[in-house]
C-alpha cells in the first residue's frame, strides 16, 4: 500500500507539474513534429504475486534469464515542447522461466494512457545532451489478464478471464540515429490496485480476494517522429515568442533600410525611384526620372549643353554624348523591368524602352546584345530559361516598334546573385533585360 502512495503521489505531481508548464509554453512556436509513434519489445516480469510453488524467474541464469516476451505500440502528442500524452497498446505472455517453478503461462492484454515529460528541455540540457534524451512517462493502464495454465487440483482457471488496472511510471532513455528516428530503451514499473490472479493463474486467497499486483517491463524499442520537420520532434530547437518578434522586427528594419536605398544617388529614394539609372549629375523630377521634355530619349540638360556650342564643337560633343549614352547602355543603366515570374516589361520600363530604341534609331550602323535576367526565387534552369524568354520579349517590342531584328542579339545571362535574395526589393532590381553595344 506504500508503494502504491509513492506511486501515485509522483504520478499527481508529474500532471499538476505539466498543467502549469504547458500554460507557460503556450507562447512557444510550436513548429515541430507533434506526433511520435513508438514501437518496443522487451521483458516483462511480474514480481508479486505468486502461488507457493510458481515463481518466473531463474536463479541460475544471470538477471534470471531473458524472455521477449512483451510487446508494444504507441502513439505520442506534445502539448507543447516539455509535455505530452501517450496511449499505447501492449502485448504480454509470462511463463515461468526455470524448471524448478510449477508450468504456469499468463496471457495479458492491456491499454495506457500517460503524461510524458522530455527531460532535455524541462532542464535546459539539449546542448549537452546532443543527440540524447530522457523522458519521463506516468499514468494509468488497464489490462485483461487471461490464464493459460493447464487445470491442476489447485488451478482450474484456464481461459478465465479478468481485468485489472492500476498506475504505470517510468524512465525512457533515448539516442537519435537519424533526423526522424531514434532508438529508445525504457523500463516501466506498474502496480495493480485490483487484481485477482497471481501471475501464475491461479487465484488470490478468498478471505482477500484483492491483491497488489506489480510488474516490471524492460524494454528497447525504435520511436518516429511524424510532420513535416525534418527533425524528431523531441530534438527540434523551439524558440521562444520574444527572439520570434525580435527577428521579425530585424527583418522589417533591413526591409525599411533597402527602400531607402538611392542606389542612382539623384536624391530620390529606391522605393519611389521609377528611373534607378539615371545619370550622375542629371536633374530628376520627383519620381527620379531624368526630364526630358521633348520625350527624345536625351535628357534636357544634355541638350542645352550640345546647344550652346557651335557647330564645331556641337559635332565634337555629339560625338563624346554617343559616347557617354554608350557608356549608359553598356554599364546597364538602361534597363527594362519585370515583374516575378513575368516576361512583359512592367509600366515603369517605357523609359528604359524608349531610349534604347532612340539610340538605335540615332546610330544605324551599331548594334546590341539583349541580355536577359532574373532574380533567384526558383530553380537555376527555369530562371535561365525565364530570362531567356524576357531578352525575346523585349527584342520583340524594338522590332515592332522598327528597330531590324538582325541588330539584336539575344543572351540569357540567368539569375543575378548580386543582391539579397530574401528582400522583394532587391529582387525587384535584378529582374530586368539590360544592353550592350556590340563595336
Amino acid at each position: 500500500m506504500k508503494k502504491s502512495l509513492v506511486l501515485l503521489t509522483l504520478l499527481s505531481s508529474i500532471l499538476l507539474y505539466s498543467q502549469k508548464n504547458v500554460k507557460e509554453t503556450d507562447s512557444t512556436q510550436t513548429t515541430f513534429n507533434k506526433w511520435t509513434l513508438e514501437i518496443s519489445a522487451g521483458q516483462l516480469k511480474g514480481i508479486t504475486p505468486y502461488a507457493e510453488g510458481y515463481y518466473s524467474s531463474n536463479p541460475r541464469v544471470s538477471f534470471g534469464s531473458i524472455d521477449i516476451n512483451s510487446f508494444s505500440i504507441a502513439g505520442r502528442y506534445s502539448l507543447g515542447p516539455k509535455f505530452g500524452i501517450k496511449v499505447g497498446l501492449q502485448y504480454d505472455q509470462l511463463k515461468n522461466l526455470s524448471t524448478n517453478s510449477l508450468p504456469f503461462k499468463m496471457r495479458q492484454i492491456g491499454i495506457s494512457i500517460q503524461g510524458v515529460t522530455n527531460l532535455n528541455r524541462l532542464f535546459n540540457i539539449e546542448n549537452e545532451l546532443n543527440r540524447f534524451g530522457i523522458l519521463l512517462h506516468g499514468g494509468f493502464k488497464i489490462d485483461q489478464m487471461k490464464s493459460k495454465t493447464a487445470n491442476t487440483s489447485t488451478n482450474s482457471n484456464f481461459n478465465k478471464k479478468e481485468l485489472n488496472g492500476g498506475l504505470v511510471v517510468g524512465i525512457t532513455p533515448q539516442y537519435r540515429i537519424s533526423n526522424r528516428i531514434a532508438i529508445f530503451g525504457d523500463v516501466t514499473v506498474q502496480n495493480n490496485f485490483r487484481q485477482h490472479f497471481n501471475w501464475d493463474g491461479s487465484f488470490s486467497d478468498l478471505t482477500s480476494n484483492n491483491m497488489n499486483g506489480q510488474s516490471v517491463v524492460t524494454s528497447i524499442g525504435l520511436s518516429f517522429s511524424i510532420g513535416n520537420n525534418k527533425v524528431h520532434g523531441d530534438w527540434s530547437i523551439i524558440k521562444p515568442e520574444e527572439t520570434q518578434k525580435i527577428e521579425v522586427l530585424n527583418k522589417r528594419i533591413e526591409e525599411i533600410e533597402t527602400l531607402m536605398n538611392d542606389t542612382d544617388k539623384d536624391g530620390v529614394a529606391d522605393y519611389l525611384d521609377q528611373e534607378n539609372n539615371s545619370v550622375a549629375g542629371v536633374a530628376v523630377d520627383s519620381r527620379g526620372k531624368m526630364i526630358d521634355t521633348n520625350r527624345n530619349g536625351v535628357p534636357d540638360e544634355i541638350e542645352r549643353y550640345v546647344a550652346s556650342k557651335s557647330s564645331e564643337q556641337a559635332k565634337s560633343i555629339e560625338q563624346k554624348n554617343k559616347s557617354s549614352l554608350q557608356t549608359l547602355i553598356d554599364e546597364k543603366y538602361v534597363s527594362v523591368y519585370f515583374e516575378p515570374n513575368k516576361t512583359v516589361p512592367s509600366n515603369v520600363s517605357t523609359e528604359g524602352l524608349n531610349f534604347i530604341r532612340t539610340y538605335l534609331r540615332s546610330n544605324p550602323e551599331d548594334s546590341v546584345y539583349v541580355i536577359g535576367h532574373a532574380d533567384e526565387i526558383g530553380s537555376e534552369e527555369k530562371n535561365k530559361k525565364l530570362s531567356e524568354e524576357r531578352a525575346i520579349a523585349t527584342r520583340e517590342i524594338l522590332i515592332k516598334s522598327g528597330i531590324d531584328g538582325k541588330r539584336l542579339i539575344i543572351l540569357a545571362e540567368g539569375e543575378d546573385n548580386s543582391v539579397d535574395k530574401n528582400s522583394k526589393k532587391s529582387r525587384d532590381l535584378v529582374r530586368k533585360v539590360t544592353f550592350k553595344i556590340i563595336k
